[in-house]
């Protein structure tokens, strides 16, 4: 039970806070639209002129009473008088025509505009005077909703509770001849149930269509002025700001100048203590009615205009009498800014001084610094060095005795042979034996693939990096069956510290011009400096070869 009772409460919370969320970018959407309502009511002209032109050389009064009323529906929330005009030339147009359908609309239409221009006897009488007997289905919603429209602006000027049952009334009538699956239909029920105080159906019908309804369309201002209506009266403020916002987007993009949502908001602002928002909706308000020429919402928000501009011109002079005490705070302040700056300049040209004495000092340490390092580095390279011969000497010492040992063994070998030659004197097969290189030759090829194998394995990646030095189509790679050539053995024994040409020449057999047309000829077609190609062969496996 504990349980269930928070995960209740934290969802509350949690639709809170983004109810919150979505009310702050809607208000600041919404100041936006304010800002730029100048914008959209231009849009609004252009598209009532696009109508007016195509007005132009119109002679058949059907095609003109179309117009007009195309006009009326631009107007009748923009500009009533000018709704008016365009109402009162199809009643002309309808009586030529004697249409009593069309008769009918247009004077509806006048007794709609007259009930928001305040003229309640002209509504009325206009209303009064309709032939319902020629009504047509939809003009009884027309009629039913001019009636509504009539007590609702009469009930604004002067309550009655008779006037609050006539509304019910008409719109028991309305929702009789409107289609029950409508939208239309919809609202006008949640607005029944706003009426009987049954607010909790009211939102049940008013959420199903926030969703469906276009979203700034006249049903989406309606839908949601209405839910901001009903969270309003059960004092869920966030909710009500949250939509009386969308309502009011929607009714400024448009160009709507007949609307109460901004009203409402500002008022809702207000009562927060939000005074600078409630002023700018009041004052944009007002504006648009004065505008619009809608008598009844003029009068409300000329009141509620004074006492919001009083308790902003309030604030405005309590922000004054700040700002006064602040300038004088910081003159004080600046005052001692002044004296702070002097002191610090004369810190400043200390601090100065003595980074000089720092900076020469610094200069003498980076110049030991750098001979400290170049010794270390010199250091390093000898270290590298060392432990490669130390490796190297440890490797070949191994394979010294090794091979010593296989060489003795071979040396008593053939002796024995020999001995034994001599003794069963055969002498001709002994002096076959003694003149014979095939021994010497085996040894010699023995000996070169015993260095190949120990030099390979202290310089795995020899061949590869001393083909780095060369160009690249002068590489040089072992035949198969080798592990090095001539060339890359002559090389290697460079690596090994053996540079002498004269040793080279000894160990692998060759005249001393061989070696040095080798080594000549490797400078040749090195991809480094001729001077640094064999310095750079002799770094091969410590540090990565300079191109």
């Amino acid at each position: 039970m504990k349980i269930r009772f928070l995960l209740i409460f934290f969802f509350a919370i949690s639709q809170l806070v983004y109810a919150g969320d979505d009310t702050h970018v809607a208000g600041n959407e919404l100041n936006l639209a304010i800002r730029n309502k100048g914008v959209y009511t231009r849009q609004k002209q252009e598209r009532i002129a696009v109508i007016k032109k195509s007005a132009e050389s119109i002679m058949d009064l059907s095609v003109r009473y179309q117009i007009n009323n195309n006009l009326y529906q631009e107007y009748k929330k923009y500009k009533i008088d000018t709704a008016i005009y365009y109402a009162s030339q199809n009643l002309q147009i309808a009586h030529q025509l004697q249409r009593p359908d069309l008769i009918t609309t247009a004077q509806l239409q006048l007794a709609n505009q007259y009930s928001s221009l305040g003229k309640f006897l002209e509504s009325e009488a206009l209303l009064k005077n309709v032939n319902k007997a020629s009504f047509l289905k939809a003009q009884f919603v027309d009629y039913y909703d001019a009636c509504i429209q009539f007590y609702e602006h009469y009930a604004t000027n002067s309550y009655n509770k008779t006037y609050a049952e006539l509304v019910k009334n008409y719109r028991d009538s309305l929702l009789h001849v409107l289609n029950p699956a409508s939208v239309s239909f919809q609202i006008n029920q949640a607005q029944q149930f706003i009426y009987q105080n049954r607010l909790k159906p009211a939102q049940t019908i008013l959420l199903k269509l926030f969703k469906p309804v276009q979203n700034q369309s006249a049903d989406y201002a309606m839908v949601t002025y209405l839910l901001g209506f009903t969270y309003q009266a059960q004092h869920q403020v966030q909710l009500a700001k949250k939509y009386y916002t969308l309502s009011a987007i929607t009714d400024v993009k448009n160009a709507i100048k007949d609307h109460a949502s901004l009203q409402n908001l500002a008022l809702i602002f207000y009562e927060t203590g939000d005074v600078d928002n409630a002023y700018l909706y009041t004052q944009s308000a007002i504006e648009d009615a004065i505008f619009c020429n809608v008598k009844f919402r003029t009068l409300r928000m000329s009141e509620l205009y004074n006492i919001i501009n009083t308790a902003y011109q309030e604030k405005e002079a309590a922000q004054k009498s700040r700002l006064q005490l602040y300038l004088v705070l910081i003159s004080v302040l600046s005052v001692f800014l002044v004296l702070a700056v002097i002191y610090v300049y004369q810190q400043m040209k200390k601090v100065s001084r003595i980074k000089e004495e720092l900076d020469v000092t610094s200069r003498q340490l980076a110049v030991l610094n750098q001979e400290i390092t170049d010794t270390n580095v010199k250091l390093s390279d000898i270290n590298v060095q060392l432990s490669e011969a130390n490796q190297v000497k440890e490797a070949y010492i191994a394979q010294f005795f090794d091979l010593c040992s296989t060489y003795i063994t071979k040396l008593e070998d053939y002796r024995k042979a020999l001995n034994k030659k001599a003794t069963e004197k055969q002498l001709n097969e002994l002096f076959k034996m003694l003149r014979s290189t095939t021994m010497v030759d085996q040894e010699v090829d023995e000996l070169y693939k015993v260095f190949d194998n120990i030099f390979l394995s202290l310089y795995p990646n020899f061949i590869s990096q001393f083909n780095t030095l060369l160009l690249p189509d002068e590489q040089v790679s072992p035949k198969p069956g080798e592990l090095l050539n001539t060339e890359l053995r002559i090389f290697a024994l460079i690596r090994l510290g053996i540079t002498d040409s004269v040793k080279i020449a000894a160990f692998l057999r060759y005249s001393l011009s061989t070696i040095y047309n080798y080594r000549t000829k490797a400078r040749n077609k090195a991809a480094v400096l001729r001077d640094d190609f064999e310095k750079q062969v002799m770094r091969i496996g410590t540090l990565p070869a300079l191109r």
